[in-house]
C-alpha cells in the first residue's frame, strides 16, 4: 500500500511535468490509463487492508481467507503499479536514483521499487501457494461432502452413503445460487451511486460458486490438480473482495471526510469498473484457455524434447562454445563489435 501511495505521487508529479508532443505525458490516453490504474488500485489496496485489519481487531471472525486474499492481491497489483510507474518515467524510470542524481536530476528510485516489490510475490506465501491455499478452503466443503462419491477407489457402499450426504447438502445449497439481493434494483441503496457495483459483487459471487460447483462436477477428484482453474477462481474472489472493500471505504470517506467531496466515490467507481473487466476476462479463461496444451508442452520440455531451442546462446562467462551446441560461437568481443555496428 505504501508503495502504491508513493507511486501515485511520483506518477502525478512526473506526468504533469514531462511534456511530449506539445502536452504533458499524463494528458496522453495511454499514460492516463496507467495513472488511473495506479491511483484507483492504491485506494483499493488501502481499503482491503483496513477492512481486513478491522475484521482481525474485532476478534470474532476467522479471517484466514481475507488475510490471504489481501496478501495475494496486493502483492500482485503493487508489482504491476511499480512496473507502470517505471513505464511512465521512461528511461528515467529504468535509471537508478544515484545515476539520476549524478546527472543533476531528482533521484527517484523507481527501478529499485520494482525490484523490491518483486519479492512479495514469492516470500511469505508465493502467489502459486496462496492460490492453492485459498482454493483449498473454497472447495473443502465440496470435497468433504462428496468424498467417497468422487473417489475412484471407494467401494459401492461408500459411494451410496456419500451420495446420500451430498444430496442433502446440495438440496439446501444449490437454491441459494439462483437468486439474491443482486437482482433487486433497490438493494444496497445506502451506497448511492456505488450500489450497482455491490449488486454486481453479489450476483458474481453466486456465479463464482456455480462455476466452482460445475468444475467439481466435471473433474471430481481431479479438481485439486486443476491448479490454473482454481487460481482463476481465487483471483475472481480477490477482485470481488477488493470491490466490496473499496465501496465500503468510499462510503465511509464521504461520511467522515466531507472536505474530499465526491472524490472517494470517483476513485471507487473507476476501480470497480476496472475490476469488472478483469473479472470478465478471468471468467472467460475458466473454460477457454490453453491449460491442457501448456501442460503437454511443459512435459515435453522437461523430457528434453526441445533442447534445440536453447542452442545459439553465448555463455557470458565463457567466450567460447554455444550453450547446448557443438559449434564454437562468436566471442564476447565479437558480439560487442557487432552490436556497436561492426560488420
Amino acid at each position: 500500500m505504501g508503495a502504491g501511495k508513493w507511486s501515485t505521487k511520483i506518477a502525478r508529479e512526473w506526468a504533469r511535468e514531462r511534456v511530449q508532443w506539445g502536452r504533458p505525458v499524463g494528458r496522453h490516453e495511454e499514460v492516463a490509463k496507467k495513472i488511473s490504474y495506479i491511483a484507483a488500485t492504491t485506494y483499493a489496496m488501502e481499503a482491503m487492508l483496513e477492512l481486513s485489519g478491522q475484521l482481525a481487531d474485532e476478534g470474532r471472525n476467522d479471517i484466514r481467507i481475507e488475510a490471504a486474499l489481501a496478501k495475494l492481491w496486493a502483492s500482485e497489483h503493487a508489482w504491476t503499479i511499480a512496473d507502470e510507474l517505471v513505464q511512465i518515467r521512461g528511461g528515467r524510470g529504468y535509471e537508478t536514483a544515484e545515476s539520476l542524481a549524478a546527472r543533476g536530476e531528482r533521484g527517484v528510485p523507481a527501478e529499485q521499487l520494482l525490484r523490491d516489490l518483486r519479492i512479495n510475490r514469492i516470500f511469505e506465501g508465493a502467489t502459486e501457494i496462496m492460490h492453492l491455499l485459498i482454493a483449498r478452503e473454497a472447495v473443502d466443503a465440496h470435497l468433504s461432502v462428496a468424498g467417497d462419491l468422487i473417489d475412484p477407489g471407494a467401494d459401492t457402499s461408500d459411494k451410496v452413503r456419500a451420495a446420500a450426504r451430498a444430496s442433502g447438502f446440495y438440496a439446501k445449497w444449490l437454491p441459494t445460487l439462483a437468486l439474491g439481493q443482486g437482482q433487486r434494483p433497490s438493494a444496497f441503496a445506502e451506497f448511492g451511486p456505488l450500489a450497482p457495483h455491490l449488486r454486481y459483487v453479489e450476483r458474481t459471487g453466486r456465479k463464482l460458486a456455480r462455476s466452482t460447483f460445475y468444475g467439481m462436477s466435471v473433474w471430481q477428484g481431479r479438481m485439486e490438480v486443476k491448479q490454473a482453474f482454481l487460481a482463476r477462481l481465487v483471483d475472481i474472489g480477490a477482485e470481488l473482495f477488493a470491490m466490496s472493500a473499496v465501496v465500503v471505504r468510499a462510503r465511509h470517506d464521504v461520511d467522515h471526510h466531507p472536505e474530499r467531496g465526491s472524490e472517494p466515490l470517483e476513485l471507487a467507481d473507476v476501480f470497480c469498473r476496472q475490476a469488472r473487466l478483469r473479472i470478465a476476462s478471468l471468467f472467460e479463461a475458466l473454460w477457454s484457455n490453453t491449460d491442457d496444451v501448456d501442460g503437454k508442452l511443459s512435459r515435453r520440455v522437461l523430457g528434453d524434447s526441445y533442447t534445440w531451442v536453447e542452442e545459439g546462446v553465448v555463455d557470458p562467462s565463457l567466450p567460447g562454445p554455444l550453450i547446448g551446441g557443438s559449434e564454437p560461437g562468436p566471442s564476447l568481443e565479437e558480439n560487442q563489435h557487432r552490436r556497436m555496428g561492426g560488420s
